[in-house]
């Protein structure tokens, strides 16, 4: 019933129809139509008929007109509050995009990036989000106990963020194990025969610092180990203060074997300060990351990371918002992704050669 036909694309110059791509599809132009105002009542191989139909054609619906009939204005806002370098400079973030695009993509959802840089961006944010310029929002990166996610959910606005909110928090939210991925990170190093285990911290504002910190003590107090404050140095999540942290955590214990960082950014930090220490990785000082990113194999030694699944990270907070939009759910959910430690040469050896 659905096969798709063989055809060109309009050779006038002028912009496909939605008739023309029900005829591709094979449907009527009310069911085309229903696709793209988001029913239900169409069935899953009539919508994918027609949505490669619509790729095929190159075909863009009439927004103004579909808004009229939804209510919807067909986008969702990503609301990253982090510098502009640190946003473009830190390979997690492309890929959580990317995760997020693939599936508003197949929904002909339009993602709008929105990067609020002060409390009076924020301010200005807030009442754009909440004027219906987008159908719901995404947020990822949140400093402390951030108010906006919970003003726009008070005011009826979706919200979904990417990593775990205070625990006050009605809003749903996707994160990834970061006490498990980092507890498992630092009993590798112990079963390697590291004892002197330091950790530079990913921001202890954020949930994913606060919980990597969690389970690096989680593994030394297991193992009967020392794990006080002088063994840990807060970073920003950024190379330089990775390079930064490592220093002063040699300058306090010049006998560590091994660090446990928050980061493959700021892993790449420390092993720079290493390499100028003239210490050797992982002969004197192991080292592992957490986000298995393009970095952890483009370092000298390959960087020992925990893997977590970024890409399906940014899929699942869109899915749920979607989810939310179609069923008039306003939240409460909660996905936690798993993670895995990848071993590489910065720990894969013993405490001494």
């Amino acid at each position: 019933m659905y096969k798709e036909r063989v055809r060109a694309l309009p050779q006038n110059g002028s912009s496909p129809t939605l008739e023309e791509v029900a005829k591709l599809a094979g449907v009527s132009r009310a069911t085309a139509s229903r696709v793209f105002t988001a029913s239900p009542k169409v069935s899953p191989r009539a919508k994918r008929a027609v949505e490669r139909a619509a790729e095929k054609l190159r075909y863009v619906p009439n927004r103004a007109a579909r808004t009229l009939v939804t209510g919807r204005t067909d986008s969702i806002g990503l609301v990253i509050p982090e510098p502009t370098a640190f946003l473009f400079g830190d390979p997690f973030f492309p890929r959580l995009v990317r995760g997020i695009s693939e599936v508003l993509s197949r929904r002909l959802v339009q993602l709008v990036l929105l990067m609020p840089q002060s409390a009076g961006d924020e301010t200005r944010l807030e009442g754009y989000l909440s004027a219906g310029h987008v159908d719901g929002v995404l947020m990822v990166s949140l400093h402390g106990n951030d108010p906006l996610p919970d003003r726009l959910h008070e005011r009826g606005t979706l919200v979904v963020l990417g990593g775990r909110p205070g625990a006050s928090s009605a809003v749903s939210y996707v994160d990834v194990d970061n006490v498990g991925g980092a507890r498992s990170a630092v009993e590798h190093l112990i079963a390697m025969g590291r004892r002197r285990i330091a950790t530079i911290t990913g921001p202890l504002d954020m949930g994913a610092g606060v919980d990597r910190l969690q389970g690096y003590h989680d593994a030394l107090v297991k193992a009967g180990l020392n794990g006080d404050a002088s063994m840990h140095q807060p970073g920003d999540f950024g190379q330089e203060s990775g390079a930064a942290a490592m220093q002063a955590l040699l300058d306090r214990h010049p006998d560590l074997d091994a660090v446990f960082c928050a980061s493959d950014v700021m892993a790449a930090g420390a092993l720079d300060t290493l390499r100028r220490q003239r210490k050797r990785v992982p002969q004197d000082i192991a080292v592992v990351g957490f986000d298995d990113s393009t970095i952890a194999t483009s370092t000298a030694p390959t960087l020992s990371s925990v893997r977590q699944p970024i890409e399906e990270m940014g899929r699942e907070m869109a899915r749920l918002l979607l989810a939310g939009l179609d069923s008039g759910t306003a939240g409460g959910k909660r996905v936690i992704l798993v993670t895995e430690l990848v071993v590489r040469a910065s720990s894969g050896k013993g405490v001494r050669e």
